[in-house]
């Protein structure tokens, strides 16, 4: 049952540190000699072993266990990274995510990772060689002692004073001292070495204690954890000038150690999952890679910092469940709040209406604050594709970069959880079809290496999300023949279209122009799920594109699905709601002016002409037909690149509206999106504009 209890906990965790994984280990292979992420990775890997193996979940602990096996020999520099010990290790970053993923949907994580681990321990035992010489042997870690010695439990200030040090590039280290076997007086030999540490820095813990010392209660050697205000050659020189000094070993300290030093202490005091996971937030701060390294160009002198710093971490996990309850309280408030707005505007006293207008202006601000709470930033979308276009590369054998920025700009989370597909999409589309072979570039005059651009910002209340690649761009002509093959467009349609108009014909069902079927594309299954999906999240989709220089695909978003600016109208008795995104104009038109064609109502707008809708007759409206009118009220509405003109009967206001949705009601009506109540109470249907135009 305590298990159960920390199973959301695990989950999150659990994909924490895969998503770092992932990340640090495209770091790595950026740059495969910095052993400073590879500590990082190392860390993770080996957290996310102790919490699978405390949840029960043996063959993550198992296959994870065997991942730390080949790091430890990577970080002791003992193997070298290459491209086979790469691929291995993201293969076993995609089955752990898969094992995590079956925990998720409630399994019991199991799965058969045999061919993984049985790769992972032949790189274990074929690529061992020695580790490279170069530093002094009394000075360098040893081989196969641990960097911090378990004997030597620290309490949470020591340990806060020495993670705050390292995190603030002074240089952290855990030192053995070992005296002569004949030496007479170990004590005044103890002393003299403390004497030296001193004058160079701060003592953080001796063990034994300092008075076990100056009680020559000790064998023969004893240890320290240090900051060091000179580097570790010229520290190891000063210890080793006092006489009956047999060894000085000392070994660098960095945050991936002392987090392994935290670990030992929580084993042995036998805390709960819930230790576990505050450890595991600690090891994700970032870490500083010159740390781990012995450096002779030490930091300036600095003290030690206090042990209580400013830079806590002061955000908390909030369940999704409870935004969603908190959204729904205050839609209610909203509700209220309008309907207090027209009983004060009623009954007109001057009282009422002030404390109306103050509530109102709380509640704003209250409102703000909450659509801010589920604002997520794009990152956790734009995480995953580094990892994808990897991958593709390899298998296309194309060379790429994925360059992103924007990634902190934020969404609500109802968009974010749709978002992801449309984007894989769009960037699969790029890698493939966008970015050429790199003998290609060349021969084009352009680098070998192709970019692919993923980019987010705000403008006003819209999210551009923008994937740029500098490939060959679109072929137009080719795309116009293979749109005409398809029936998508008539030959005499195409000869009036625009380059941009050609352009979108990308989007239509079924189309590609791959000129064979992969894994990756050509099956014409992709760009009109894009659109669609954009469309449905009250959002669109544009391509611009140049021949030889690459193309630019934009999705706009709306900030938030939750509260939505709408137009609300009459038709008869009965109210609906129009999101405004979607109108471009309003205006009152005589019947005359709608002409019949081809059996179809249109009318003249702006110099073309666009199909006329009654709203009335769409929705069978009991009480209300708008054939008979001489006047009558008309809605411009957009999707796309496409308009339409909407019949109404009356216009009522423009209103700020709580979207709900109507579970199992109406769910065969694609054109109701949901409902909102008004501030009279009557119930208002909300018009998917989208559905109204094919």
């Amino acid at each position: 049952m305590e298990m159960n209890q920390y199973m959301s906990i695990f989950i999150d965790e659990a994909n924490d540190h895969l998503q770092s994984l992932n990340e640090n280990m495209l770091r790595l292979e950026q740059a495969p000699e910095d052993i400073g992420i590879v500590q990082v990775i190392f860390r993770s890997a080996h957290t996310l072993k102790g919490m699978s193996a405390t949840m029960g979940f043996e063959d993550l602990a198992s296959l994870t266990h065997d991942m730390e096996n080949v790091l430890d020999l990577v970080r002791n520099g003992k193997l070298a990274m290459n491209g086979a010990i790469f691929d291995t290790l993201f293969q076993c970053l995609d089955a752990l995510e898969g094992m995590v993923q079956d925990v998720v949907n409630g399994g019991t994580g199991k799965a058969d990772v045999s061919a993984l681990v049985a790769r992972l321990q032949a790189i274990v035992k074929g690529d061992f060689s020695a580790p490279a010489a170069g530093a002094p042997a009394a000075s360098a870690p040893s081989a196969d002692g641990p960097i911090v010695a378990t004997e030597m439990l620290l309490d949470q200030y020591q340990l806060s004073v020495l993670e705050q040090s390292v995190d603030s590039g002074l240089q952290v280290f855990h030192i053995v001292v070992s005296v002569r076997d004949d030496c007479v007086l170990k004590a005044v030999r103890a002393y003299m070495v403390f004497d030296v540490l001193e004058k160079n820095g701060e003592v953080v813990k001796a063990h034994p204690s300092v008075q076990d010392l100056e009680q020559d209660k000790f064998d023969k050697s004893f240890s320290v954890y240090y900051i060091s205000q000179i580097g570790q050659e010229e520290l190891y020189a000063s210890i080793m000038k006092v006489s009956e000094i047999e060894s000085a070993t000392i070994l660098p300290v960095d945050r991936s150690s002392l987090a392994e030093l935290d670990q030992s202490k929580e084993q042995a005091s036998q805390e709960s999952f819930r230790a576990v996971r505050e450890t595991a937030a600690a090891a994700t701060a970032p870490a500083k890679p010159a740390a781990s390294a012995p450096a002779a160009e030490a930091a300036p002198a600095r003290t030690a910092p206090a042990a209580s710093g400013g830079g806590a971490n002061r955000t908390i996990r909030v369940d999704i469940e409870r935004l969603d309850s908190l959204m729904n309280l205050f839609s209610e408030l909203l509700i209220d709040r309008v309907r207090l707005e027209q009983l004060a505007s009623e009954v007109r006293r001057n009282d009422l209406t002030e404390t109306v207008e103050h509530m109102a202006r709380v509640s704003a601000d209250l409102q703000n604050i909450v659509l801010k709470l589920r604002m997520v930033p794009v990152e956790s979308v734009f995480n995953r594709f580094p990892r994808m276009v990897r991958d593709l590369a390899k298998s296309l054998e194309k060379k790429l970069e994925l360059v992103i920025t924007g990634a902190e700009t934020e969404l609500d989370r109802t968009v974010i959880d749709e978002i992801g597909d449309p984007l894989v999409h769009l960037i699969r589309n790029s890698v493939d079809h966008g970015v050429e072979m790199p003998a290609a570039r060349v021969a084009a005059g352009k680098p070998e290496t192709g970019t692919v651009h993923l980019r987010a910002y705000h403008s006003g209340n819209h999210v551009f999300i923008e994937i740029e690649d500098d490939g060959n761009g679109i072929n137009r002509p080719k795309v116009l023949d293979i749109a005409i093959q398809r029936g998508v467009v008539t030959p005499e349609e195409a000869k009036k279209l625009s380059d941009d108009e050609i352009n979108m014909l990308i989007f239509a069902a079924g189309f590609s122009t791959a000129d064979k079927i992969s894994d990756i594309s050509g099956r014409g299954v992709g760009l009109d799920v894009v659109k669609s999906k954009i469309e449905s999240l009250g959002g669109r989709v544009s391509v611009t594109s140049t021949l030889g220089q690459g193309s630019k695909f934009s999705i706009q978003l709306p900030l938030t699905l939750s509260i939505i600016s709408a137009m609300l109208v009459k038709l008869g008795s009965e109210k609906y709601a129009i999101p405004l995104s979607s109108i471009v104009e309003t205006a009152a038109i005589r019947r005359e002016e709608i002409r019949d064609l081809h059996g179809n109502k249109v009318i003249e707008y702006r110099k073309s002409v666009i199909p006329v809708l009654s709203l009335a007759q769409i929705l069978d409206c009991p009480d209300y037909r708008d054939d008979g009118e001489t006047e009558t009220e008309m809605i411009v509405i957009r999707k796309g690149d496409k308009l339409a003109a909407v019949l109404v009967d009356e216009f009522i206001s423009q209103s700020e509206i709580v979207l709900k949705t109507l579970g199992k009601y109406l769910s065969n009506q694609k054109l109701i999106s949901g409902a909102t109540i008004l501030g009279d109470g009557q119930v208002a249907l909300i018009v998917d504009p989208n559905a109204l135009i094919k």
